[in-house]
């Protein structure tokens, strides 16, 4: 555990320290352009804070110098993958193996603003998750990646029923206990923050978040446009799903119902009350949708009581 001066001083007088340990986890693949400058930035601004703090690198089955350059840093904890498991799985292994209260994320691409950590924990008071909310897309395929995140975005804060700025970003910090609830659903791709962010809302837990910077990587991304933005559409809708199924099947079955009546009323006006089989399909699979949804939200709420 790494302590700065004040929480030294403390521990000498007999006195505990008055804040929460955070472990700093950074998830990093093949990032040896940005991981140094990363870790020196981390330090120096933890250091000059009142909280104590311990750093965490999961080296991801890393090709390049990554490794290396962590174990350069006598006060980062490296943890290596023996092969490439993912950013998500990369989050899972930090988030077990921290020893902090407070567990807070970065990518080590050089994109996020570690200088704003304390303000990051600050914001942590009375909340269970802060995300840092990017002010701006800086990634690239920035054409493919702003509309698809943007629609993603709005389709998960419909299903949550929570105003969401940044779904993925990164940059956050949690509960270790409250994130540990959720871990045999978090995924092992860069998905996993968008799943615990998910997840955290539609259990109605507190989720604040604060504006920050977003800057171009160092390095190439493993982002995959279209392979990842497929997994983080697939994500919203099965993890509400997982907590509150209706929210899924009510639209379902209000938009096939609005249709099954409209076609009901033209066949009974057209055809004299003879209902044609298409109008029969279309109100049988909306009962059916609807059984489906009732029952699904029934398991849900008994396996969660």
């Amino acid at each position: 555990m790494t302590m700065n001066s004040a929480n030294v001083a403390d521990a000498i007088a007999g006195e505990p320290p008055t804040r929460s340990l955070v472990s700093i986890v950074l998830p990093a693949y093949n990032e040896e352009l940005a991981l140094g400058d990363d870790l020196r930035v981390i330090f120096d601004t933890m250091d000059r804070s009142p909280w104590p703090y311990e750093v965490i690198v999961v080296d991801d089955g890393s090709t390049d110098r990554t490794a290396a350059i962590a174990a350069d840093f006598p006060r980062v904890r490296l943890i290596s993958h023996q092969f490439n498991r993912g950013n998500g799985a990369a989050r899972t292994t930090g988030l077990l193996a921290a020893h902090g209260d407070v567990v807070a994320f970065t990518d080590a691409d050089g994109t996020y603003p570690n200088a704003d950590f304390p303000r990051m924990l600050e914001a942590l008071d009375g909340c269970d998750m802060v995300i840092g909310a990017r002010t701006r897309e800086a990634g690239t395929l920035r054409w493919l990646r702003t509309p698809a995140k943007m629609f993603i975005r709005q389709l998960a804060s419909y299903m949550t029923g929570a105003s969401i700025p940044d779904l993925n970003s990164g940059f956050r910090a949690m509960r270790r206990d409250a994130a540990l609830k959720y871990i045999s659903i978090l995924p092992r791709t860069h998905s996993w923050v968008s799943t615990i962010t998910i997840a955290m809302l539609s259990d109605g837990l507190i989720v604040r978040y604060i504006p920050i910077d977003y800057f171009p990587r160092k390095g190439r991304s493993s982002f995959h446009p279209l392979g990842d933005t497929y997994n983080y559409l697939s994500l919203v809708i099965r993890t509400v799903l997982y907590f509150d199924p209706l929210r899924v099947f009510l639209p379902l079955t209000a938009f096939l119902g609005a249709i099954g009546s409209l076609k009901l009323v033209y066949d009974i006006v057209t055809y004299q009350f003879h209902i044609a089989p298409s109008t029969q399909l279309v109100l049988l699979t909306t009962l059916n949708l609807l059984a489906i949804g009732l029952l699904s939200d029934l398991i849900v709420r008994r396996s969660r009581s």
